[in-house]
Formats: C-alpha cells, structure tokens, sequence
C-alpha cells in the first residue's frame, strides 16, 4: 500500500521538473451541474498527460546500475510517451512496447522522444507478458504503466496539487484505465480530507472496475473497443485494486458518444482540448451519473494527446 508520505516523496522528486498544471473553473459548467466544478488540466503537463508525474517519480529512483540497463514499458500512447521524456532526462535509454493500434500521434512523440516503439496486436496478444520478455531479453528494468508503488505515487501528486489549489472539495472525480492515478488521488485526497468521496470513471465497453467494485474482487472483461484509448484495460491492477478496492467509493461508465460531447463542451465552451480518456469525468457529470448538486466537485482531466485529424474526425461525428 502506498501513503501520504510516499506522494510527499514523490512530489519532491518531481518538483521543479513537472509542471503544476492549472486548475480551471467555467461558470456555463457549474450551472449545467448545480455544482462548483474545479478541473485540473493534465494536458498542460509535460508529456501531455499526468503519465509524467508516475514515469519520472519511479525512473529517478531507479540507481545508476539500474538506469545503466534502461528502461521498458507498455503503453496505448501516455505512458508510452512519458517513460520515453523521462529516461531522455535521466540519460537513459528505452524500448516501449505499443499496441498497433495506438494513435499515431502518440507513437510519432514516443519515437521524438528518442523510445524506441515495438508493436503488437492489443486483441491477441497479451501485453504485460510480452513486455516482461522484452525487459527480460534486453535486460532492462521494468516501469509499468499503473501496477507499481512509485507509478501510483507519482499520480497521487495531481490530487494532492488539486485539493491544495481548490481548497475543500466533497466529491472528486477520476478517469480510470488501470487505476494507478485514481489510487495515488484516493490515497493523497482522503489523508487529507478523510470524508472527501471518490469516484472513478470508466468507459462503457470497459467497465472492470465497476463490475470488481460490484463483487468484491478482481473481474475481467474483453480488451475495450472505445475512443477513449488511454482507458483500454481489460482488468484492474493487482495493486492498484488493493488500494482503490479500500479508497474507492463509487465507479460510473459513459458512452463514446457522450465522451465526444464532453469533448465538444471543453473546446466550445472552455477553449481546452482534451483527449477522449481526459473527458471522461466532464462526460459524467454532463450526463448526469454522478448527484452533484450543491457540492464542490474536482475533476481531472487526465491528457490532451489527440491529432488534430482525429480531434476532427470525432467532432464530426456530433454533426
């Protein structure tokens, strides 16, 4: 299990090297909800998304006989990007497994970042062993995307930043792929603010975390066919579960097309472009998921990594 100390250690490793992205506020949102909604906008940091934050916290630590090895992970595109800046500012090299699939503009700032990319078919094939061979075979260290201590650290930094900057909050609201940010927010959050409630956001067609919060243990579904591509995961983390299975209050699933719409709200409205994965929470509290009414609501949008030719093509879909 990971604590408060271990989020304050992780913001001092960060400190001066991420950036302290701002929180935003929209009085057309807050009426829309009945709430007062406090985003914090991950897309602002480096890297484009929170990834950063939990990259760069467990590849500092590593010790210089383990950064003489290098790096491997596996990612859809964020983490991806941020092991790759990471290991370039600690001098070390990586090698990142991708999904086929993942969007190019994702691969191409992997690649700028001086990564290289190996690919596989996300449907197929089995990602965390097939990277345990390739960290293994290449004799590198391991950073997962979500199941590690100093990943879920990292990420508890964006809650911490948030509750500081917004003050007290009732309800605080997290995307949730494989649950390392929502579990490093929980923990950072409740220390804090022991009465504050969690909720994390899923999308429909990938809905574990819901369906475990359900029965009490980890359950597993078919990789998800969603837009929001950052938040395909198929099964909670071993550890992350650990922790959110305790911190965790509530989890709510949106559609594709009601992330689109969020999507469409944050650029008409606020002029922020997010990624589908980083709309997720202002989809569920657009839609009505979640009883705001009267509360002070943090949310976080989670990355802003989308094309412009992609960010095209799901805005057109709304005509």
């Amino acid at each position: 299990m990971i604590t408060l100390d271990d989020v304050r250690g992780a913001a001092r490793r960060l400190d001066r090297v991420a950036h302290r992205t701002p929180v935003l506020t929209s009085r057309t949102l807050d009426r829309l909800t009945g709430a007062s909604v406090f985003l914090k906008h991950e897309g602002l940091q480096r890297g484009g998304s929170f990834k950063f934050r939990g990259a760069y916290n467990a590849i500092s630590s590593l010790s210089e006989a383990e950064l003489a090895r290098g790096v491997a992970t596996f990612s859809s595109g964020n983490h991806a990007q941020a092991v790759a800046l990471a290991a370039a500012l600690t001098e070390t090299k990586a090698v990142i497994l991708m999904p086929e699939d993942a969007p190019p503009e994702k691969v191409r700032a992997t690649v700028g970042y001086g990564a290289e990319v190996v690919t596989y078919d996300r449907y197929r094939e089995e990602r965390s062993t097939l990277a345990d061979e390739l960290a293994r075979d290449r004799g590198m260290v391991l950073i997962p995307p979500y199941d590690d201590t100093r990943i879920m650290s990292g990420q508890g930094t964006v809650g911490a930043e948030l509750l500081e900057d917004a003050s007290a909050l009732d309800i605080l609201v997290v995307p949730v792929g494989g649950g390392g940010l929502i579990a490093g927010c929980a923990t950072a959050t409740k220390a804090a603010q022991p009465g504050l409630r969690v909720v994390g956001v899923e999308p429909e067609a990938g809905d574990d975390h819901r369906r475990s919060k359900q029965t009490g243990h980890r359950v597993e579904v078919p990789v998800p066919r969603t837009i929001a591509d950052g938040l395909q995961v198929s099964v909670p983390g071993e550890l992350t579960w650990e922790v959110n299975a305790r911190l965790v209050d509530e989890y709510v699933a949106v559609s594709d097309v009601e992330i689109v719409h969020a999507m469409a709200f944050l650029f008409e409205r606020m002029k922020v472009v997010v990624e589908p994965s980083g709309a997720v929470g202002v989809a569920a509290l657009l839609e009505g998921r979640l009883d705001v009414s009267g509360k002070r609501v943090g949310v976080i949008l989670s990355g802003s990594n989308v094309g412009t030719e992609r960010f095209g093509e799901l805005m057109a879909t709304l005509r």
